[in-house]
């Protein structure tokens, strides 16, 4: 009985070693290589895109007239509305036309008088002609009547012009609109007394169909674009270039507009070139002054490459980088320029190409160098956990 409790120990302590070692041998069969992670990635392809800018500006009427009188007088009659439209040739004011009608009746009574003694030296003329010769009248005589008469008809086209002059004057006395627009506040009452050529405006029309949006642009994206459409990366069809416009309350006017001209000199102080553009405005809704968000359509790219947003990351630096899936399914870090924003994706214009494997889900189980499971990404059916930090203005 002794010898039998002896055994006992040792086959259990045995025991339990054996299934001590069998436990290690189970643990590292199962402690292989992880799976391969599964990211969503974007395939790139190569697209025609329309290169559109997105320029602040201010609106400004197409026209705009300063009315003042041409004459001086007291101000007897205000004949418009106050902000309602006119017409070319629309009276607006009138002024006392009294002493310009009197001078307008005094300058045809001269005019008559003239022309009368143009008849009567004429008549004097007719009558020496055929005594000239004879002892009747002298060649001295002769040639004086003739001067009488050229004088006098002289006489006559002076007096014209003064006729003239009284009824242009007496015609200003009604100050009417130099141009069709619409009409502003008046600076003057009636009883108001006026001076011709006078420093303040009687008041203001200004056409505002169609109506001008002037816009600034930095004169380095300004030269970059031409550079680019120069060097053929852009297309650009000949003609104006077409304008949208957003206006303040964030919606997009309904009429589209047309690029009218660049301005050659770079402001000093703010290194911009202004560009004004020409918008049709019927329902005169854009008014003088408003401030807006012009979009000029720049040209075509033909090969454009568009990365999602939530693809492209920033280094300390700044740098722009992508991750992708590259041979054997290797993630590869890749630099890149990236232009500007598009809607909800980066413009890619260098260190990407047509058919490179852009990641956008899974960023954060990757780093370069693994081997990786890529499949193609729903973005709009996803949500996206790891999204980069868009930037407002590209490098």
């Amino acid at each position: 009985m002794r010898k039998n409790r002896g055994v006992l120990p040792l086959a259990l302590l045995v025991l339990s070693g054996g299934l001590a070692l069998s436990g290690c041998n189970d643990e590292q069969k199962g402690g292989g290589e992880r799976p391969a992670p599964e990211v969503g990635i974007v395939t790139l392809k190569a697209e025609p895109l329309t290169i559109k800018t997105e320029l602040p500006g201010r609106t400004s009427a197409y026209r705009i007239a300063e009315v003042r009188p041409q004459v001086s007088g007291i101000i007897l009659k205000r004949n418009y509305k106050e902000g309602s439209d006119v017409e070319a040739g629309t009276s607006l004011y009138q002024i006392d036309p009294a002493p310009f009608q009197a001078t307008f009746d005094s300058a045809k009574a001269e005019l008559a008088k003239a022309q009368a003694n143009a008849n009567l030296a004429g008549l004097t003329v007719k009558r020496y002609k055929p005594l000239l010769g004879t002892n009747y009248i002298s060649k001295q005589e002769y040639d004086q009547a003739t001067s009488t008469y050229a004088q006098a008809l002289a006489a006559v086209k002076a007096a014209e012009a003064a006729v003239e002059t009284a009824r242009i004057n007496l015609n200003y006395t009604k100050v009417t609109a130099p141009i069709s627009g619409r009409t502003g506040k008046s600076n003057v009452t009636e009883g108001a007394l006026v001076a011709s050529g006078q420093a303040t405006e009687l008041m203001r029309v200004q056409q505002l169909d169609p109506i001008y949006v002037d816009v600034t642009q930095s004169s380095e994206d300004f030269l970059r674009l031409r550079n680019e459409i120069e060097k053929g990366a852009l297309q650009k069809e000949p003609g104006k270039a077409p304008v949208s416009l957003v206006i303040n309350n964030g919606q997009e006017y309904t009429q589209k507009g047309a690029l009218e001209f660049s301005d050659v000199t770079v402001d000093e102080t703010t290194g911009s070139i202004t560009m004004r553009a020409v918008f049709p405005n019927p329902n005169k809704e854009l008014m003088p002054g408003m401030f807006v968000r012009a979009i000029l359509e720049d040209g075509v790219m033909e090969k454009a490459i568009l990365v999602p947003q939530q693809g492209l990351a920033r280094t300390p630096q700044g740098d722009a980088q992508v991750m992708v899936v590259g041979a054997e399914n290797k993630v590869e870090v890749r630099k890149v320029k990236a232009a500007q924003a598009v809607g909800n994706k980066w413009l890619v214009t260098d260190g990407l190409k047509d058919g490179d494997r852009v990641i956008v889900i899974g960023l954060q189980k990757i780093k370069p160098g693994i081997v990786v499971v890529p499949k193609e990404a729903n973005l709009e059916a996803q949500t996206i956990d790891n999204q980069a930090q868009p930037e407002q203005k590209s490098k």
